[in-house]
């Protein structure tokens, strides 16, 4: 329950600014990289890959 808690969080987090909800995820890594990018090129591909990213686990 806890852990679905902090995974909510994240993802209200990406919808405000992607890359947060990322960085909390996964770190300075490379998803955090592609992330900044796909924000940078459109709002909602970074938004749909950083909630990708903290669902896929």
């Amino acid at each position: 329950m806890k852990e679905r808690t902090a995974d909510f969080l994240r993802i209200i987090l990406s919808l405000i600014i992607p890359p947060v909800g990322v960085f909390f995820q996964e770190g300075f890594g490379m998803h955090f990289w592609i992330n900044i990018i796909l924000t940078l090129l459109g709002y909602i591909p970074g938004v749909l890959h950083a909630v990708w990213i903290i669902l896929k686990k």
